[in-house]
């Protein structure tokens, strides 16, 4: 099995590249690696969209690279490869942004918005720091997480997904966030696995074992 990470120059790819391979490590003839080359992005078998910034400057440095973005829509909508996305990762999976530049057009893969969190001033933005998650429905990729794990959170602003069957998990902070997300092959998580210790590498490796077709 091949992973791909993709790089357009907007992510933890150091610390998500050995968090997938610590995690996949517990399986045989798995290969991580960091790619923004478009053979090698077609050729893996699941790929993942880390993001660190606003939507506007990670979907212009993404759109930069015009081989490594058809390679990973090739990948992910036609092919139906299993897909994570990552922090900024997930929110660029929106119909359009609003952090950067006002309606910024997204990836359109999921329906929604991403808008400036609002709460109370008696809770911060960005939502930073450590937080547990909600479940609204059960997804292979938390297989044997407990409600009492907590994962990193670093983020101004939420995803608005227009269908709530698309939702997954959720976080409370002031009001209730978008923290995961799944849609056929696609997975989107506004939390940082590859920071959240011991929870977040076993995600890591509920992704990797994660067949779509079954679940």
């Amino acid at each position: 099995m091949r992973i791909a990470i993709i790089d357009y120059r907007s992510g933890n790819l150091h610390s998500a590249l050995k968090s997938f391979q610590v995690a996949a490590s517990d399986f045989k003839n798995v290969n991580v690696t960091i790619t923004s080359n478009y053979k090698d992005i077609l050729d893996a078998d699941r790929v993942v969209l880390p993001g660190v910034g606003s939507f506007s400057f990670c979907k212009s440095k993404l759109l930069e690279n015009a081989d490594a973005y058809k390679a990973l829509y090739e990948l992910v909508i036609e092919k139906k490869k299993p897909f994570l996305g990552i922090c900024v990762g997930m929110q660029l999976l929106a119909t359009k942004g609003h952090e950067g530049t006002q309606d910024n057009p997204g990836l359109n893969w999921v329906s929604g918005e991403v808008k400036k969190i609002e709460v109370e001033k008696s809770f911060k933005v960005p939502h930073m720091g450590w937080n547990n998650l909600n479940f609204n429905k059960f997804h292979p990729v938390f297989k044997g997480i407990h409600k009492n794990d907590h994962f990193y959170f670093v983020h101004s602003y939420e995803f608005n997904v227009h269908s709530k069957e698309e939702v997954i998990a959720t976080t409370n902070h002031g009001k209730t966030l978008v923290s995961g997300i799944a849609k056929e092959n696609i997975l989107g998580l506004q939390f940082h696995p590859e920071k959240s210790q011991v929870p977040g590498l076993k995600v890591i490796k509920n992704f990797v074992d994660w067949d779509p077709e079954i679940f």
